[in-house]
């Protein structure tokens, strides 16, 4: 297949170590946009930058190398990289003193950046942007704050910091995860609150960030009151009300299509073709080659006209 073969929607996995010829085709369809980093790929800072320079000099577009790397418990690479605390720290912190958090959180947001930029790595799927209600004990202290407010100063600060190391940032997960508390990686969580007061309170930061925001990943969530489908497969959600009511411009990821959550849609052909019409830029598709292959075998798919800008804008500055 040509190196200049295109870059499309499907952020896939890649298996630990170096790249065999079957996982190199498959990175060069050109559905493929990007991969997905686990703990699995990585041995030390050496070999997962050669992994990255591989990855990126496969296409003459380079393909994306993302990550969930936010700290705490979320944070996928540990030996030779600094231990990020969990964002609900600098919660309390802001508790005690506000500017001296937003100072943390733009130096945490710098360290989070340079390390992976170092390394190749284009893109970490932070800052989380749900409230911390005491209720998702899977979101929990990933969430700075329980006050829209407070939670949009420190990711506005978090973005801070990784613009300044030239990296992109995701805001996490569309519109709020932060009120339910089923794991969507298990289940699917159901939210029964009204459109009003989503808006007025989860998703409030991603009105106010829509100038620092590069990307936003929806939840797979069901607010009923608003739209039957899970906010990651709705229009509703993503073009009624993120892109027109909020303004957002930029690219939009779905969350993984193998996680429970996305079950509701259809099997995977169905969840991919769902995201796509719903809004979704980029999908990402976990559970490894025989789930990518069944896109790549399948997916039909046609690059709107802003994909390929919205695409640059992720990759690494």
């Amino acid at each position: 297949m040509a190196r200049d073969a295109g870059c499309g929607p499907l952020i896939i996995e890649v298996p630990g170590g170096p790249l065999d010829a079957d996982t190199r085709e498959r990175l060069m369809h050109p559905l493929v946009g990007g991969v997905i980093l686990f703990e699995r790929n990585y041995r030390s800072k050496r070999q997962l930058a050669d992994l990255c320079r591989e990855i990126h000099s496969l296409k003459d577009a380079p393909l994306l190398i993302c990550v969930d790397h936010e700290g705490g418990r979320v944070q996928r690479f540990r030996s030779g990289f600094t231990v990020i605390p969990p964002m609900g720290s600098l919660g309390r912190a802001w508790q005690v003193d506000a500017m001296a958090a937003c100072r943390e959180a733009t130096r945490i947001g710098r360290v989070i950046g340079s390390e992976l930029r170092a390394v190749g790595i284009d893109l970490s799927f932070a800052p989380v942007l749900d409230l911390d209600d005491g209720v998702s004990e899977i979101i929990g202290d990933r969430a700075f704050h329980a006050d829209p407010k407070v939670v949009t100063m420190l990711a506005r600060s978090l973005a801070q910091g990784l613009l300044l190391a030239g990296m992109a940032c995701c805001g996490k997960h569309f519109p709020g995860h932060g009120h339910v508390a089923a794991d969507s990686h298990l289940s699917l969580p159901v939210d029964r609150r009204g459109r009003r007061r989503i808006l007025s309170r989860d998703a409030a930061p991603y009105g106010w960030l829509g100038d620092v925001l590069t990307a936003v990943m929806p939840a797979h969530v069901v607010y009923p009151k608003v739209d039957a489908r899970p906010a990651g497969f709705s229009r509703v959600w993503l073009q009624e009300i993120l892109r027109e009511t909020l303004g957002f411009s930029g690219a939009i990821f779905s969350d993984d299509l193998n996680m429970a959550g996305a079950e509701v849609a259809g099997d995977l052909l169905a969840r991919a073709r769902a995201a796509l019409a719903a809004g979704c830029d980029l999908l990402i598709v976990c559970g490894g080659p025989n789930a990518a292959d069944q896109l790549l075998d399948k997916l039909s798919w046609r690059a709107p006209t802003a994909f390929q800008a919205r695409l640059a804008s992720l990759r690494g500055r």
